[in-house]
Formats: structure tokens, C-alpha cells, sequence
């Protein structure tokens, strides 16, 4: 099936993201260009199981866009983890102003949060979508690749470069990172929905739309098993 791509001329949106964090964009080589994935869903209009849920987290469609999107995805088996490590996904780039793509994540998730002169998120509140639960020190945070670096590498991110790859693992525009207890990110590791859903069953209707637009943007494969614990995911969302 032919797909247009579409990816790059998210700039904008990237900055217009920045520029809430706090930190100044700056030109960064693995700034995404229009011929390596497509764009992001477009913005949903706040009704049941649309944006308005999603928190702060950038990008994710409705469930009815959610679930035209998954049927158009390759499906196919977990590839080789050979040759994978996380080193080949570049991530916490620069964001500007001392600024990385982690701290830009901590200050766009969390509310009264403020930074020292080198960025760090020296006080806050954030609310951790997976568990419920609430921490006012950063170092009790994660930051969740929506689809892990690892899945992503089973599921072609092997085959891309490594400017690609960095892009994908510092995406500020697409559904991609957010702020979690670092307890619920490391019990999710590297696994699909299929196999890890977040403890708060309230959040499964976003995480599965988030899920299907990250998978959907960058080209990348689910699994037969995958598909189907996301339909079943997005079944559950508000009629």
C-alpha cells in the first residue's frame, strides 16, 4: 500500500513544545525531514476519547483515527535483536539553554516546576499517568519511550540511521515520551501492549492511541498479538 510520507514539517509544532518548556530550539541534526516518516495525527476536537484526555502528552488522535491507523500497519513477527543497543538511539539531546529533551519532558508534564541555572527540575508535582501516583522529586521520574527503543529496533528502526534514530528517541512533537514513576517504566522494559498494560486501566484507552500514532509515524510493524491487545485497548475508550 502506498503511503504518503509526511514527518518533517512538524517543526513548528516541535518549537511551539519548546517554547512551553522553557527551552530555546536549536538546530539539531536529527531534526526530523520530510522523506523519513509521516506526520503526526491531526489535532482531535476534545470529544469522548479524543485529545482532551491525553493530558499533556503531544499528538494523539482520536480513537476512531486510532483505529483506522492500525489497520493500515504492517503486521508482522518480532525481528532480531542483533546488533541492538541503546547507544544507537541517541537520546537527552540538547534542547537549547542547557536544556535536554528529558528535562523539556519534566517541565512540560509536571505543574509549578522549577529548574536551576543548568535546567534541572529542582521542585514540582507530577502526577504519573500508568500508576496514579504523585512525586514532587524528579528523581523519582522516568522518562517512558511510548514505544521502547528496543521494540522499535524489532520493528524496523534496524534498518534506519542513526540521525533517524536520535530523532525518534528525543520526539517532542509525536505521543512518544512522557513522565512516569520510574517504578512503572521499568516494569514495562522493552515489552508491547500485549504483554505490559499500564497499571491504571483509566489510561489504556490514551496509551493504546498514543501506541498505534508513534507505530503509525514512524512506519513500524506490530506483531499479531500486539494488534490485537491495541483493538481491544481501543474498544474500551468512550463511545
Amino acid at each position: 500500500m502506498a503511503r504518503q510520507k509526511r514527518w518533517w514539517g512538524q517543526g513548528l509544532a516541535a518549537v511551539a513544545v519548546l517554547a512551553v518548556a522553557g527551552c530555546t530550539a536549536i538546530d539539531n541534526p536529527a531534526a526530523p525531514r520530510a522523506s523519513d516518516a509521516k506526520p503526526s495525527a491531526s489535532p482531535s476536537t476534545g470529544t469522548p476519547g479524543g485529545e482532551a484526555d491525553a493530558g499533556t502528552l503531544p499528538g494523539v488522535p482520536s480513537a476512531e483515527q486510532a483505529r483506522t491507523e492500525l489497520t493500515e500497519l504492517k503486521v508482522a513477527p518480532h525481528g532480531s535483536m542483533s546488533g541492538y543497543s541503546r547507544d544507537k538511539f541517541p537520546h537527552w539531546a540538547e534542547q537549547g539553554e542547557h536544556c535536554n529533551t528529558r528535562e523539556t519532558v519534566l517541565e512540560r508534564d509536571g505543574t509549578g516546576v522549577t529548574r536551576d541555572n543548568e535546567c534541572r527540575a529542582v521542585s514540582g508535582r507530577w502526577v504519573s499517568v500508568y500508576d496514579d501516583k504523585t512525586f514532587t522529586d524528579a528523581s523519582d521520574l522516568d522518562i517512558d519511550h511510548m514505544v521502547p527503543l528496543a521494540n522499535g529496533w524489532r520493528s524496523g528502526a534496524n534498518t534506519w540511521t542513526q540521525e533517524k534514530r536520535k530523532a525518534f528517541a528525543n520526539d517532542l512533537t509525536h505521543p512518544q515520551l512522557l513522565a512516569v514513576s520510574a517504578a512503572s517504566n521499568r516494569s514495562k522494559g522493552d515489552q508491547g501492549p500485549d504483554e505490559w498494560k499500564p497499571p491504571s486501566h483509566a489510561y489504556w484507552c490514551t496509551y493504546a492511541r498514543a501506541w498505534v500514532s508513534v507505530k503509525s509515524t514512524y512506519e513500524l510493524s506490530v506483531t499479531e498479538p500486539e494488534k490485537t491487545a491495541l483493538t481491544k485497548m481501543l474498544d474500551a475508550c468512550p463511545a
